[in-house]
């Protein structure tokens, strides 16, 4: 596995092209902008990074006829599904035999074959390597492959094609795929990139201060999707760099900030997009002084920050949220 460069991002994007939608750029609170990709095709980002990986392999010749497998019940899983099924290629998805109706549902609504396999992700993941080995078929990663992070990346390409004076883009980080391969391309335009974990689910920033990726516990509300034990040598290696600022976030801040986009915006989405947002003033609490935001920009910086993704449980976004305990993981 090779490092992440900037032509990876761009052979990523041609060869996504037209596959994929464009993300949409919408005004926000405070005056920073929006990147609307919890519009994407199977309501997330992860659909760049299953195209870019099936098509790579495609061009390469290394598409086996038993297609791919992968083990998430999440939204990588239905990217990679979707991606396959668009492909015409056989997709193979294991997750827990407690995985919600309703994913399984989506996941089979793609075609693909569905294995329920014990209670837990590590039990699916052990089964889904099993089945790669034993039967030939592509086994792919939620996050943690060059080609899923270059796809990730271009949505960075798009977003400073619509806004060419950008400063800084904040986007929120679990395993790093996105973030590696949107820091990557934001490097190469002189964007600076604001990095946002939960507070509880941080293993940027515990790989940061350890000198390397390390397993970290996870409790957070935005750990359904932010919740990896351990980020990626590629969000490292990006995470390093001068141009990145990593910064926390609290649970009540998360809840807050997706409330907000709902109540102000009417946009739905995962408490992983709400997390990026919370990093900002406008998100931060209102109780509290001036300076408790992670992030605060200077007068007059240009910022957008990334909606990932909108696959949430939509009876969360209640009243019974405010106090930031959150709704159900799932």
């Amino acid at each position: 596995m090779h490092d992440l460069s900037y032509d990876d991002i761009k052979s990523a994007a041609d060869r996504i092209a037209g596959h994929v939608r464009p993300v949409a750029i919408a005004p926000g609170p405070d005056g920073v902008w929006l990147a609307l990709e919890h519009l994407q095709h199977t309501g997330s980002f992860k659909a760049r990074g299953a195209q870019n990986f099936l098509r790579a392999h495609r061009e390469a010749g290394t598409l086996p006829d038993a297609g791919v497998t992968i083990a998430s019940g999440g939204n990588a899983g239905l990217a990679c599904a979707w991606s396959a099924l668009r492909q015409g290629v056989r997709a193979t998805v294991f997750l827990p035999a407690n995985a919600p109706r309703v994913k399984v549902a989506r996941l089979r609504s793609y075609e693909a074959d569905v294995r329920l396999v014990g209670t837990e992700y590590a039990e699916a993941l052990a089964a889904c390597e099993e089945f790669a080995a034993a039967s030939g078929a592509l086994a792919s990663h939620a996050y943690d492959h060059p080609l899923i992070a270059a796809g990730a990346g271009t949505l960075m390409e798009e977003i400073k094609q619509r806004i060419p004076d950008l400063d800084t883009v904040v986007v929120a980080v679990g395993g790093g795929g996105l973030f590696a391969g949107v820091a990557t391309a934001a490097r190469q335009h002189g964007v600076r990139t604001v990095a946002v974990e939960p507070e509880n689910c941080r293993a940027l920033d515990a790989a940061l201060a350890a000198g390397g990726p390390v397993d970290v516990t996870v409790d957070s509300v935005a750990s359904d999707s932010l919740g990896a034990r351990r980020a990626t040598s590629l969000a490292v290696q990006a995470a390093r760099r001068g141009d990145v600022r990593p910064v926390l976030v609290p649970d009540g801040g998360i809840v807050r900030a997706r409330r907000a986009l709902w109540d102000d915006h009417r946009l739905a989405v995962e408490h992983a997009a709400a997390t990026a947002l919370a990093a900002l003033p406008a998100a931060s609490d209102p109780a509290a002084g001036p300076g408790t935001a992670a992030y605060r920009p200077e007068d007059g910086e240009k910022v957008c920050v990334i909606l990932c993704g909108a696959n949430t449980d939509l009876r969360t976004l209640t009243d019974d949220e405010r106090d930031g305990t959150g709704g159900p993981v799932t």
